[in-house]
């Protein structure tokens, strides 16, 4: 499946509500507080600012088909140490269509392009296969274990923290 970017817009606020307050993503995300249209709001009309400025910035993962497949996070972004961290959620029903992967191809090359970011990094839940596999088909490299990092389902549960080096 071809996907592209978008930046996020007012229409998209019902859809991210949804997202955000699925509380089975919650342990990704470390939330434990649901969000109000009222804050989600302010977030999509504040999501304009520039990434060197807030060092974040979220996209809407989208095809000519569809209008939303996920979003895609950019996150502690450090231009002088040329790194960020990177997120991705893609909409059940799109999952294991491809979409994912191409999102993650096509942001790489973004990132480097309009970034000149040498390395990301992502921070996977141990029990996380499916995000595992993807990572590791597309280079990534397991790099360290945060363990009994993050407490859900009553217990304490390792972080993976995976790497990838872009090539020049």
């Amino acid at each position: 499946m071809e996907v592209k970017f978008r930046a996020l817009e007012i229409d998209d606020l019902q859809w991210l509500y949804v997202i955000e307050n699925d509380e089975s993503l919650w342990k990704y995300s470390n939330t434990i507080v649901p969000f109000s249209k009222e804050i989600l709001t302010k977030y999509i009309l504040n999501s304009n600012r520039d990434i060197f400025e807030v060092k974040q910035l979220r996209m809407v993962i989208f095809s000519d088909e569809f209008n939303r497949i996920g979003l895609i996070d950019l996150f502690d972004f450090s231009p002088e140490n040329k790194r960020l961290a990177l997120g991705i959620i893609i909409d059940e029903k799109y999952r294991n269509l491809g979409a994912g992967k191409n999102a993650l191809i096509l942001i790489e090359k973004w990132i480097k392009k309009k970034l000149d970011v040498h390395q990301i990094y992502v921070n996977i839940c141990e029990e996380n296969l499916i995000s595992i596999r993807l990572f590791k088909s597309l280079g990534y490299e397991k790099v360290g274990l945060k363990k009994d990092w993050n407490f859900y389902n009553n217990k304490f549960n390792n972080e993976l923290i995976f790497q990838k080096i872009l090539n020049d």
